[in-house]
Protein backbone atom coordinates (compact mmCIF):
# COMPACT_ATOMS: atom_id res chain seq x y z
CA UNK A 1 0.00 0.00 0.00
CA UNK A 2 1.45 3.44 -1.26
CA UNK A 3 1.31 5.98 1.92
CA UNK A 4 2.23 10.04 1.27
CA UNK A 5 5.39 10.86 3.54
CA UNK A 6 6.18 14.34 4.27
CA UNK A 7 10.13 14.83 3.83
CA UNK A 8 11.59 17.39 7.02
CA UNK A 9 14.68 19.23 5.41
CA UNK A 10 14.99 21.78 8.88
CA UNK A 11 16.03 21.15 12.59
CA UNK A 12 13.04 19.87 14.97
CA UNK A 13 12.00 18.71 18.07
CA UNK A 14 11.08 15.36 18.64
CA UNK A 15 9.36 15.75 21.72
CA UNK A 16 7.06 18.65 23.07
CA UNK A 17 7.94 19.73 26.94
CA UNK A 18 5.64 17.55 28.09
CA UNK A 19 7.52 14.20 26.39
CA UNK A 20 4.58 13.60 24.15
CA UNK A 21 5.33 13.65 20.44
CA UNK A 22 5.50 16.80 18.50
CA UNK A 23 3.44 16.61 15.00
CA UNK A 24 5.98 18.67 13.36
CA UNK A 25 8.53 15.90 13.75
CA UNK A 26 6.47 13.16 12.22
CA UNK A 27 8.27 13.12 8.57
CA UNK A 28 11.34 11.37 6.82
CA UNK A 29 15.46 13.06 6.21
CA UNK A 30 17.74 12.95 4.43
CA UNK A 31 20.17 13.80 7.43
CA UNK A 32 19.41 13.76 11.42
CA UNK A 33 17.35 16.91 12.20
CA UNK A 34 15.33 15.69 15.44
CA UNK A 35 16.42 16.24 18.17
CA UNK A 36 15.25 13.44 21.09
CA UNK A 37 16.42 15.24 24.22
CA UNK A 38 13.33 14.92 25.70
CA UNK A 39 12.59 11.23 25.08
CA UNK A 40 10.89 10.19 29.06
CA UNK A 41 10.34 13.07 30.13
CA UNK A 42 6.33 13.16 31.68
CA UNK A 43 4.35 11.72 34.44
CA UNK A 44 4.19 8.34 32.26
CA UNK A 45 7.15 8.62 30.51
CA UNK A 46 9.95 6.25 32.84
CA UNK A 47 9.92 2.99 31.84
CA UNK A 48 8.88 3.05 28.03
CA UNK A 49 11.80 4.68 26.73
CA UNK A 50 14.08 2.92 24.47
CA UNK A 51 17.16 4.42 23.28
CA UNK A 52 20.21 2.45 21.06
CA UNK A 53 23.00 2.65 18.62
CA UNK A 54 23.00 -0.87 16.91
CA UNK A 55 26.08 -1.41 14.05
CA UNK A 56 26.38 -4.42 11.85
CA UNK A 57 29.52 -5.17 9.85
CA UNK A 58 29.83 -7.32 6.98
CA UNK A 59 33.12 -8.68 5.66
CA UNK A 60 34.07 -11.84 3.33
CA UNK A 61 35.25 -13.30 6.32
CA UNK A 62 33.04 -12.18 9.43
CA UNK A 63 30.05 -10.63 10.53
CA UNK A 64 29.55 -8.56 13.12
CA UNK A 65 27.42 -6.75 15.77
CA UNK A 66 27.53 -4.40 18.11
CA UNK A 67 24.65 -3.00 20.59
CA UNK A 68 24.58 -0.09 23.14
CA UNK A 69 20.76 0.81 24.41
CA UNK A 70 19.51 1.90 27.28
CA UNK A 71 15.09 0.86 27.89
CA UNK A 72 15.34 2.88 31.12
CA UNK A 73 15.20 0.20 33.84
CA UNK A 74 18.31 -2.09 32.38
CA UNK A 75 20.89 -1.57 29.51
CA UNK A 76 21.76 -3.91 27.07
CA UNK A 77 25.06 -4.00 25.21
CA UNK A 78 26.39 -6.91 22.79
CA UNK A 79 29.14 -7.68 20.79
CA UNK A 80 29.12 -10.97 18.76
CA UNK A 81 30.96 -12.34 15.66
CA UNK A 82 30.09 -15.09 13.31
CA UNK A 83 33.39 -16.89 11.17
CA UNK A 84 32.16 -17.30 7.82
CA UNK A 85 34.70 -20.11 7.25
CA UNK A 86 34.63 -22.02 10.43
CA UNK A 87 30.87 -21.58 11.32
CA UNK A 88 32.24 -20.50 15.02
CA UNK A 89 30.37 -17.78 16.58
CA UNK A 90 31.32 -15.88 19.96
CA UNK A 91 29.34 -13.58 21.69
CA UNK A 92 29.29 -11.18 24.90
CA UNK A 93 26.03 -10.09 26.18
CA UNK A 94 25.26 -7.90 29.26
CA UNK A 95 22.50 -7.14 31.10
CA UNK A 96 23.33 -3.54 33.39
CA UNK A 97 20.21 -2.74 35.84
CA UNK A 98 19.40 1.18 35.20
CA UNK A 99 21.69 1.53 32.15
CA UNK A 100 24.15 3.20 34.79
CA UNK A 101 27.15 2.42 32.68
CA UNK A 102 25.29 3.28 29.07
CA UNK A 103 25.83 7.44 28.13
CA UNK A 104 23.83 7.83 24.73
CA UNK A 105 23.42 11.09 22.32
CA UNK A 106 20.66 13.41 22.47
CA UNK A 107 21.13 13.66 18.84
CA UNK A 108 23.18 11.39 16.25
CA UNK A 109 26.68 12.31 15.92
CA UNK A 110 26.21 14.98 18.47
CA UNK A 111 28.57 12.80 21.22
CA UNK A 112 30.08 9.45 21.48
CA UNK A 113 27.65 7.10 22.42
CA UNK A 114 29.50 4.27 25.20
CA UNK A 115 28.52 1.26 27.74
CA UNK A 116 30.76 -0.40 29.88
CA UNK A 117 29.44 -3.06 32.43
CA UNK A 118 30.49 -6.73 32.76
CA UNK A 119 34.08 -6.86 31.06
CA UNK A 120 32.62 -5.51 28.06
CA UNK A 121 33.26 -1.69 26.86
CA UNK A 122 32.00 -0.02 24.00
CA UNK A 123 32.39 3.05 22.27
CA UNK A 124 30.96 5.02 19.11
CA UNK A 125 32.02 8.07 18.06
CA UNK A 126 32.69 10.62 15.10
CA UNK A 127 35.86 10.50 13.87
CA UNK A 128 37.80 12.07 10.91
CA UNK A 129 35.98 10.53 7.50
CA UNK A 130 33.17 8.45 9.43
CA UNK A 131 32.60 7.00 12.82
CA UNK A 132 34.51 4.80 15.07
CA UNK A 133 33.67 1.59 16.33
CA UNK A 134 35.94 0.26 19.42
CA UNK A 135 34.89 -2.62 21.54
CA UNK A 136 37.31 -4.35 24.23
CA UNK A 137 35.41 -7.89 25.47
CA UNK A 138 36.57 -10.84 27.11
CA UNK A 139 37.42 -12.77 23.50
CA UNK A 140 36.32 -9.90 21.00
CA UNK A 141 38.03 -6.73 20.09
CA UNK A 142 37.26 -4.43 17.51
CA UNK A 143 38.47 -0.90 16.11
CA UNK A 144 36.89 -0.46 12.89
CA UNK A 145 36.26 3.11 11.08
CA UNK A 146 32.50 3.11 9.17
CA UNK A 147 33.01 5.92 6.74
CA UNK A 148 30.75 8.34 5.71
CA UNK A 149 31.67 9.38 1.83
CA UNK A 150 31.37 12.80 0.94
CA UNK A 151 27.03 13.38 0.71
CA UNK A 152 26.48 10.30 2.11
CA UNK A 153 22.53 10.20 3.27
CA UNK A 154 21.08 8.12 5.60
CA UNK A 155 16.69 7.42 5.50
CA UNK A 156 15.49 9.16 9.06
CA UNK A 157 12.01 8.94 9.80
CA UNK A 158 9.41 9.30 13.05
CA UNK A 159 6.84 6.47 13.18
CA UNK A 160 3.88 7.62 15.40
CA UNK A 161 1.62 5.04 17.11
CA UNK A 162 0.33 7.75 19.21
CA UNK A 163 1.02 10.77 21.02
CA UNK A 164 2.67 9.11 24.18
CA UNK A 165 4.52 5.80 21.78
CA UNK A 166 6.45 6.79 19.02
CA UNK A 167 9.71 5.94 17.44
CA UNK A 168 12.62 8.03 15.63
CA UNK A 169 14.98 5.97 13.74
CA UNK A 170 17.82 6.53 11.71
CA UNK A 171 18.77 3.67 9.00
CA UNK A 172 22.32 4.56 7.69
CA UNK A 173 23.09 1.72 5.01
CA UNK A 174 26.03 0.99 2.70
CA UNK A 175 29.01 2.83 4.65
CA UNK A 176 31.95 1.36 3.30
CA UNK A 177 34.21 -0.37 6.25
CA UNK A 178 37.81 -0.68 7.40
CA UNK A 179 39.39 -1.57 10.26
CA UNK A 180 40.93 -4.63 11.98
CA UNK A 181 38.90 -7.45 14.31
CA UNK A 182 41.02 -9.78 17.26
CA UNK A 183 39.17 -13.01 18.32
CA UNK A 184 40.94 -14.85 20.85
CA UNK A 185 43.82 -12.34 20.16
CA UNK A 186 44.21 -13.67 16.60
CA UNK A 187 43.76 -10.69 14.19
CA UNK A 188 41.69 -9.92 10.82
CA UNK A 189 41.31 -7.19 8.71
CA UNK A 190 38.20 -5.32 7.62
CA UNK A 191 39.32 -5.16 3.97
CA UNK A 192 38.43 -1.57 2.47
CA UNK A 193 36.59 -2.23 -0.34
CA UNK A 194 35.15 -5.35 0.43
CA UNK A 195 33.67 -4.47 4.04
CA UNK A 196 30.20 -2.77 5.03
CA UNK A 197 28.93 -0.75 8.11
CA UNK A 198 25.44 -0.34 8.77
CA UNK A 199 23.49 1.66 11.61
CA UNK A 200 20.21 1.46 13.31
CA UNK A 201 19.98 3.97 15.05
CA UNK A 202 16.55 4.64 17.56
CA UNK A 203 14.90 7.18 19.66
CA UNK A 204 11.54 6.49 21.21
CA UNK A 205 8.25 5.78 23.67
CA UNK A 206 7.42 1.84 22.65
CA UNK A 207 4.83 -0.36 23.60
CA UNK A 208 5.08 -3.40 25.71
CA UNK A 209 5.13 -5.82 23.46
CA UNK A 210 5.82 -5.73 19.54
CA UNK A 211 6.95 -7.41 16.58
CA UNK A 212 9.20 -6.09 13.55
CA UNK A 213 10.13 -7.10 9.99
CA UNK A 214 14.12 -5.46 9.45
CA UNK A 215 15.95 -6.30 6.46
CA UNK A 216 18.89 -4.11 5.23
CA UNK A 217 22.13 -4.84 2.91
CA UNK A 218 25.24 -3.09 1.05
CA UNK A 219 27.23 -3.85 -1.76
CA UNK A 220 28.49 -2.94 -5.36
CA UNK A 221 26.14 -3.29 -8.58
CA UNK A 222 27.26 -2.99 -12.07
CA UNK A 223 29.87 -0.24 -10.43
CA UNK A 224 27.90 1.29 -8.05
CA UNK A 225 27.19 1.56 -4.18
CA UNK A 226 23.78 0.08 -3.39
CA UNK A 227 22.28 -0.01 -0.03
CA UNK A 228 18.67 -1.45 0.82
CA UNK A 229 16.86 -0.92 3.40
CA UNK A 230 12.93 -2.39 4.46
CA UNK A 231 10.98 -3.02 7.52
CA UNK A 232 7.49 -4.32 8.29
CA UNK A 233 4.79 -4.87 11.25
CA UNK A 234 6.15 -2.18 13.30
CA UNK A 235 4.90 0.62 11.02
CA UNK A 236 1.54 -0.92 9.02
CA UNK A 237 -0.89 1.91 9.64
CA UNK A 238 1.13 4.65 10.76
CA UNK A 239 1.26 6.30 7.79
CA UNK A 240 5.23 6.26 7.87
CA UNK A 241 7.39 3.33 6.38
CA UNK A 242 11.27 2.54 6.83
CA UNK A 243 11.88 1.71 3.17
CA UNK A 244 14.47 3.08 1.16
CA UNK A 245 16.67 2.46 -1.71
CA UNK A 246 20.64 4.09 -1.49
CA UNK A 247 22.48 4.31 -4.81
CA UNK A 248 25.85 5.80 -4.64
CA UNK A 249 25.14 7.59 -1.15
CA UNK A 250 21.37 9.42 -2.11
CA UNK A 251 18.64 8.20 -0.54
CA UNK A 252 15.45 7.04 -2.95
CA UNK A 253 12.34 7.07 -0.56
CA UNK A 254 9.97 4.14 -1.00
CA UNK A 255 6.93 5.29 0.68
CA UNK A 256 5.23 2.15 0.26
CA UNK A 257 3.97 -0.75 3.13
CA UNK A 258 6.10 -3.98 1.55
CA UNK A 259 4.66 -7.30 1.95
CA UNK A 260 6.85 -9.69 3.71
CA UNK A 261 6.59 -13.28 3.00
CA UNK A 262 8.66 -15.91 4.46
CA UNK A 263 8.62 -19.67 6.75
CA UNK A 264 9.01 -19.50 10.54
CA UNK A 265 9.32 -23.21 9.75
CA UNK A 266 12.30 -22.89 7.90
CA UNK A 267 14.12 -19.56 8.55
CA UNK A 268 16.48 -20.37 5.67
CA UNK A 269 14.20 -20.55 3.00
CA UNK A 270 13.81 -17.94 0.52
CA UNK A 271 12.74 -14.54 2.06
CA UNK A 272 10.13 -12.14 -0.62
CA UNK A 273 9.62 -8.37 0.23
CA UNK A 274 7.23 -6.86 -1.97
CA UNK A 275 5.24 -4.39 -3.62
CA UNK A 276 4.54 -1.54 -6.71
CA UNK A 277 8.00 -0.07 -5.77
CA UNK A 278 10.07 -3.24 -4.81
CA UNK A 279 10.60 -6.60 -5.85
CA UNK A 280 13.25 -8.69 -3.57
CA UNK A 281 14.44 -12.01 -3.09
CA UNK A 282 16.50 -12.71 -0.02
CA UNK A 283 18.47 -15.91 0.09
CA UNK A 284 19.95 -16.97 3.65
CA UNK A 285 22.97 -18.39 4.64
CA UNK A 286 23.41 -18.48 8.15
CA UNK A 287 20.35 -17.58 11.11
CA UNK A 288 20.92 -15.93 14.24
CA UNK A 289 19.15 -16.89 16.39
CA UNK A 290 18.76 -15.94 19.75
CA UNK A 291 16.17 -15.96 22.80
CA UNK A 292 16.14 -13.77 26.26
CA UNK A 293 13.66 -14.82 29.23
CA UNK A 294 14.13 -12.40 31.90
CA UNK A 295 10.27 -12.35 33.17
CA UNK A 296 9.65 -8.72 32.35
CA UNK A 297 12.26 -8.15 29.69
CA UNK A 298 12.17 -11.09 26.63
CA UNK A 299 12.89 -11.38 23.95
CA UNK A 300 13.05 -13.82 20.24
CA UNK A 301 15.11 -12.72 17.37
CA UNK A 302 16.32 -14.62 14.27
CA UNK A 303 18.37 -12.46 11.74
CA UNK A 304 19.16 -14.12 9.27
CA UNK A 305 22.16 -13.41 6.75
CA UNK A 306 22.15 -13.62 3.28
CA UNK A 307 21.88 -11.95 -0.33
CA UNK A 308 19.30 -9.60 -1.98
CA UNK A 309 18.21 -10.24 -5.41
CA UNK A 310 15.93 -8.18 -7.37
CA UNK A 311 15.11 -4.40 -7.94
CA UNK A 312 13.94 -1.02 -5.73
CA UNK A 313 12.41 1.86 -7.99
CA UNK A 314 14.42 5.24 -7.65
CA UNK A 315 12.72 8.61 -7.25
CA UNK A 316 12.23 8.48 -11.67
CA UNK A 317 10.49 5.99 -11.39
CA UNK A 318 13.31 3.56 -12.56
CA UNK A 319 14.23 -0.35 -11.49
CA UNK A 320 17.66 -0.40 -9.92
CA UNK A 321 19.10 -3.77 -9.56
CA UNK A 322 20.09 -5.10 -5.56
CA UNK A 323 21.30 -8.14 -7.63
CA UNK A 324 24.25 -10.11 -4.95
CA UNK A 325 23.76 -7.02 -2.01
CA UNK A 326 25.15 -8.82 1.26
CA UNK A 327 22.88 -8.24 4.26
CA UNK A 328 20.01 -9.62 6.24
CA UNK A 329 16.06 -10.27 7.10
CA UNK A 330 15.32 -10.48 10.50
CA UNK A 331 11.75 -11.43 12.42
CA UNK A 332 12.06 -10.07 16.09
CA UNK A 333 9.28 -10.35 19.12
CA UNK A 334 9.80 -8.04 21.94
CA UNK A 335 8.35 -8.17 25.68
CA UNK A 336 10.55 -4.77 27.06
Amino acid sequence: MRVTEREITAEVELCRPDGTLNPDAVGWTRHPLHDTSRIGRGRRGWGRAKRWEYWAVTTPTHLIGVTVSSLDYAGVYAVWVHDRRSGETVSHDVIDPLARGASLPARLGDDPARASAGGLTIAIEAASGGTRLTVDGPRVRLDVLAQRPEGHEAMGVVVPWSARRFQYTVKDVARPARGRLWVDGVEHTVADGDSWAVLDHGRGRWPYAVHWNWGAGSGLVDGRVIGVQVGGRWTDGTGSTENALVVDGRVHKISEELSWRYDTRDWLASWRVRGDLADLTFTPFWNHSSATNLGILAQRANQCFGHWSGWMRDDAGEPVSVDGVLGWAEDVHNRW
